[in-house]
């Protein structure tokens, strides 16, 4: 009598249960120990999913030019923007900028479709715009959360530990940015100590500093060690994120990073802050209205202070719980956005960003899975180029998790296998082993499956598909228990990339120059 014990094929069920443990065991211990494996960045094969028809586009952006020209954006406590939109032909008026229609989509014209960003490591440098999907990992939150120490303020220990997270992670591209604020460090030095975590405990793109314009420029000469002063002058080395303050305001603090930004040749995500409802209409057309008439604004803007600076389309979106005043996060009407904001960046010719595994959960649970894979499909699907908060992000982004980041880090392969497309070639339509299979066989043991069974599907780094009793004699873990693994596995195989000493050095004297510079601020 044939058998099947866990998966495995045996005529007899007391050696084959053996030999699958035995087996199992091994395979186990080929899929968990360390590689330095990494991948390469996504180039969809797949096609976008477009929400709006043509005239629906047309009344956005007829609607969008509508807002800039008579309601108008304020640049507030930024005379030198005012100076430079007036001179552009904008109306001016104390603060508020009104852009004549198509002023602004002029400008956008001369910001390129595809940003470059360049690693230290040439074989990480990423592509962001056309079909590729950079994937980054949580930006901005002040407090950690993991299975022993619960939810805490976090430290720089914490900020490294993630950097070194996100460089072991096989599916993430980019090291990113502040994936938690180091609140043990002074507010106007930490950016220094992040930063040199980026350079020196990962080998990927990054993120700069933009709390501060001063703090932008650090950035900026902290890449001229690392990279060469020449290097960074004609390439992009950085890219950052420029919040607007929506609806349709523009802080000469956010204004003055991206005035850096732009002026040396390095990216910045110009993207409106929405809470749909509080800081945007409640419907997704109002709100997408809105979402352009900012970005155009924005990056209209980046191209008045050097002409054809990188730049990417940003749309940061949420709604809102009627009943708390809450953020929501995985829900119908943010995807929509996405998906509709996605196509409005490409009919400008211009990268996009948005989406992420968002979630309003207070834990790595069901409700954060629920919503963040809701949000990284949509994302997938929407034509993204650079997802900021691709995995860690938890709490409606109040917390960095440990254990949420490798789980997120983990699915974060399924979009690659879902960009990927369906193989059509001879080997994708497997007719050699149909034919030898035949009528009323199986395909374990024909030769297209021995040759294709390593990659023929995704595999899971973390997820347990192990038979109840080998489970249970394993202590019946949970996802959470086995992310609290990953976690440590991770951090216990970490190797750090080489980088030369005396990069290193002149790296830490700035940081040294800087921290002595000024006094500690508290805010």
């Amino acid at each position: 009598m044939i058998l099947f014990i866990g998966g495995v094929m045996n005529t007899d069920s007391k050696r084959g249960s053996r030999r699958h443990r035995g087996g199992g065991g091994a395979r186990r211990a080929e899929r968990t120990k360390y590689t330095n494996e990494f991948s390469r960045f996504i180039e969809r094969k797949i096609p976008n999913f477009e929400i709006l028809n043509l005239e629906a586009l047309e009344i956005i952006e007829y609607n969008a030019d509508l807002i800039l020209e008579e309601i108008g954006v304020k640049f507030v406590d930024n005379p030198v923007a005012l100076k430079r939109w007036k001179d552009a032909g904008a109306d001016i008026s104390g603060e508020t900028v009104k852009i004549p229609r198509g002023l602004a989509r002029t400008l956008c014209s001369t910001a390129p479709e595809r940003v470059i960003q360049y690693a230290r490591n040439p074989e990480r440098t990423v592509e962001i715009g056309g079909n590729s999907l950079v994937l980054a990992p949580v930006y901005g939150p002040p407090f950690v959360r993991d299975s022993k120490g619960g939810r805490r303020y976090a430290t720089i220990n914490d900020f490294e530990k993630f950097v070194k997270l996100g460089y072991m992670s096989k599916w993430l591209h980019h090291s990113g940015g502040t994936v938690c604020e180091p609140t043990d460090i002074a507010v106007n030095k930490r950016h220094l100590d992040m930063l040199y975590a980026h350079m020196s405990l990962s080998d990927k793109p990054f993120m700069g500093s933009v709390t501060e314009p001063s703090r932008a420029q650090d950035s900026v000469d902290m890449c001229k060690i690392l990279f060469g002063e020449t290097f960074v002058d004609e390439n992009t080395v950085m890219t950052s994120l420029i919040n607007i303050n929506s609806p349709l305001v523009f802080d000469s603090i956010m204004m003055g990073s991206l005035e850096i930004y732009a002026k040396n040749n390095q990216a910045c995500i110009v993207s409106p802050f929405i809470v749909g409802g509080a800081m945007s209409p409640v419907t997704v057309a109002g709100t997408l209205t809105q979402v352009l008439a900012e970005a155009l604004a924005g990056i209209a803007y980046s191209q008045l202070i050097r002409n054809g600076a990188p730049i990417i389309f940003g749309a940061f979106v949420s709604s809102i719980d009627m009943n708390s005043g809450a953020p929501t996060f995985g829900t119908p009407e943010a995807s929509k956005i996405i998906s509709g904001a996605g196509q409005l960046a490409r009919r400008l010719g211009l990268p996009f960003r948005s989406g992420g595994a968002l979630c309003g959960s207070k834990l790595p649970d069901a409700q954060s899975a629920y919503e963040s894979m809701t949000t990284l499909q949509a994302a997938l699907l929407g034509g993204v180029n650079f997802m900021l908060h691709s995995c860690g992000w938890l709490e409606g982004g109040l917390v960095s998790s440990f254990e949420k980041f490798v789980m997120d880090a983990d699915q974060l392969g399924i979009l690659h296998s879902m960009a990927s497309g369906v193989d059509v070639s001879a080997n994708g339509q497997a007719l050699d082993a149909i034919r030898e299979v035949g009528p009323g066989g199986h395909y374990l043991g024909c030769n297209h499956t021995q040759n294709n069974f390593k990659d023929a599907f995704w595999k899971s780094n973390l997820l347990d598909y192990k038979p109840f009793e080998t489970w249970a004699e394993e202590g019946s873990n949970d996802t959470i228990a086995l992310a609290s693994k990953r976690v440590q596995f991770l951090l216990d195989n970490y190797q750090k990339p080489e980088l030369d000493p005396a990069v290193n050095e002149a790296l830490l004297n700035f940081i040294k120059i800087k921290k002595d510079s000024e006094p500690d601020k508290l805010f």
